[in-house]
């Protein structure tokens, strides 16, 4: 009786653990799920290990994609960075909310954000790195832009730039810049740091990623501590332009040129800050709750591509283009013992689909009155449901004064894109050419036809959203 007394006793405080980690103590409610977005800016799909770079050093990256999913089809909703954040927080097209290049508007009030929606459910909310969806300082008045920091979009604790800065000593102009944002004294004249609200002077030196991780943890530790849910938005500005290393991160690479030490480097010394913030939630033991994203922003820089030190893999293009290159990026999300490791997904995937997963993964219910252009994802991520995406994926990139309106559709194997200026609408087949060598416009005309009504359609529908029929004027 003794021997199975204990016995019963240990099944009940086994099964109690359990129960512990899976529920909080307020009445036996399942935990939320903590959650994090994290971003890299002008990361091509090819400037990572896990997608097949054997140069470069992104061990905690590889780790990740090992630990969860890795998408071999995602796609940012715009081939630059301004209009592909706002389709990350709103699961929107930007084509709905004006966002139609960088620095040509900022977040709508109305506009609905994660953080929003999460900070209602009692989450805290924290962003950190570079928002680039209006500016960040109140009395400064610039010609291009609005004031639409994210304090005014549902967070509560921010770390935020406007825009881009130097991936190593931020505040100061590197060797060698004179593009935007020098300036000959020395300093940096392009964005600079605001924490809720007020200019940022310490801990501002060194590499730009461990800056911002070192406002991040501490948000998160504090949620801990406080016991509630925490949604931490981390968008780094590495590998950006102007793009720099640190010694030790360019000494990991000896026999490269010197652009790609710095590309590199700085994109090492990013994987470093992500390895550190794994390690910090599994300390706390909170990374078996803890839902990570990650993506870039759009494809890799221009000038970077041509000179040869950034790779879209095996991606025609780059950013500011329709190609896939321009559009296409890295991604993967991790969810220990939630989501099954070692997976490689070739389901079509976007931006504009973080919003609607996130909210079916905690059963919150989107308001149907606005239109979303992303779908839920929860069955691909939980359930390994990789059947064919049923709803089209559409992009754009817009500037007008120079005669710039480029678009991309996507539905099933097929893409039409106006690639870039000066091209006519041409259609593709990704499964058997997925580096968009040849044109099938003038071999499939009816099937040209009827994805360019789609598109229509869409851009229609993005027109009435952004002219007021979504929101309360």
């Amino acid at each position: 009786m003794r021997t199975h007394f204990f016995y019963q006793l240990a099944l009940f405080t086994s099964f109690s653990f359990i129960i512990s980690n899976c529920y909080s103590q307020d009445n036996l409610k399942p935990k939320k799920p903590n959650i994090i977005l994290i971003m890299a800016d002008d990361l091509g799909y090819g400037d990572v290990g896990f997608n097949g770079n054997d140069k470069v050093i992104t061990p905690y990256l590889d780790k990740m994609s090992k630990d969860g999913i890795k998408f071999t089809r995602f796609y940012a909703a715009a081939p630059l960075c301004s209009p592909t954040r706002a389709s990350v927080l709103t699961g929107r097209s930007p084509f709905r909310q004006g966002v139609f290049a960088a620095h040509t508007g900022g977040m709508r009030p109305a506009e609905t954000t994660i953080a929003e929606v999460l900070k209602k459910v009692d989450y805290s909310t924290g962003f950190f790195g570079k928002w680039h969806l209006g500016w960040v300082e109140p009395d400064k008045v610039e010609s291009r832009g609005m004031y639409s920091p994210p304090w005014h979009h549902g967070y509560d604790e921010t770390f935020a730039t406007k825009s881009a800065v130097p991936t190593w000593d931020p505040t100061k102009t590197p060797e060698r810049w004179n593009s935007w944002g020098s300036m000959d004294d020395g300093s940096w004249g392009g964005s600079i740091y605001v924490q809720n609200g007020k200019p940022v002077t310490e801990n501002l030196d060194g590499d730009d990623s461990r800056i911002i991780m070192d406002r991040a943890i501490p948000f998160i530790e504090k949620s801990i501590l406080d016991e509630k849910p925490f949604f931490a938005t981390i968008w780094f500005h590495t590998p950006h332009e102007p793009v720099v290393a640190g010694p030790e991160y360019l000494a990991k690479y000896p026999d490269l040129p010197i652009g790609q030490k710095h590309y590199y480097g700085a994109i090492t010394a990013m994987d470093e800050q992500i390895g550190r913030l794994n390690d910090f939630l599994k300390k706390h033991k909170v990374d078996d709750n803890t839902i990570i994203f990650f993506c870039s922003d759009n494809g890799p820089a221009d000038p970077l591509t041509k000179k040869g030190i950034a790779s879209a893999g095996p991606f025609r293009g780059h950013k500011h283009q329709m190609w896939e290159g321009g559009l296409r990026v890295p991604s993967l999300v991790v969810w220990p013992e939630h989501i099954k490791a070692d997976q490689v997904s070739n389901y079509q995937s976007s931006t504009v689909d973080y919003l609607p997963t996130i909210l079916d993964i905690l059963n919150i219910s989107p308001n149907k009155k606005i239109p979303l252009d992303g779908v839920s994802l929860k069955s691909v991520v939980l359930n390994s449901n990789f059947e064919e995406r049923t709803v089209p994926i559409a992009s754009g990139y817009q500037r007008l004064y120079n005669g710039t309106e480029l678009y991309a559709y996507i539905s099933g194997d097929y893409k039409i894109c106006i690639p870039n200026k000066g091209k006519e609408m041409m259609l593709f087949n990704l499964k058997k050419d997925p580096g968009e060598t040849h044109d099938l416009a003038a071999k499939k005309p009816e099937l040209l036809k009827t994805m360019m009504t789609g598109l229509e359609e869409v851009k229609e529908s993005w027109r009435l959203s952004r002219e007021g029929k979504d929101y309360k004027w």
